[in-house]
């Protein structure tokens, strides 16, 4: 199955980093709101997530190297891409679509304590 998710394993998380800011930003929210949704997510903190970004580290290594995986994640339902988030069986791909999603969710306008579920 890996071989169908190449491209997202060796994608640059840096180069969508910029494509979720303006996501964001277009909806009125903030760079801040989405460091604060991947700091939810993967436990990275400003320094860490910074040092990723001037790596151009790749996905598959990106959620690798996280601190940790919210525990909350499973919380994270519906569909992304077509794909609904919690039957997405390859693990690296449905990290990346908690936080495809996550982001989505910030861009319809909804509020962060529903995003960063409790």
């Amino acid at each position: 199955m890996k071989s169908n998710h190449t491209k997202i394993y060796k994608m640059s998380f840096a180069g969508v980093y910029p494509h979720y800011i303006q996501k964001a930003e277009k909806k009125g929210r903030s760079k801040a709101e989405v460091d604060e949704i991947i700091f939810w997510l993967t436990g990275y903190d400003a320094v860490s997530l910074q040092e990723h970004i001037d790596n151009k580290t790749d996905f598959e290594t990106f959620f690798a190297q996280a601190p940790l995986i919210n525990p909350n994640v499973s919380k994270i339902t519906g569909t992304i891409c077509g794909y609904r988030v919690e039957d997405i069986e390859d693990e690296l791909v449905q990290k990346v679509r908690y936080l495809d999603k996550l982001i989505d969710e910030l861009a319809k306008g909804k509020a962060m304590e529903k995003i960063l579920r409790p």
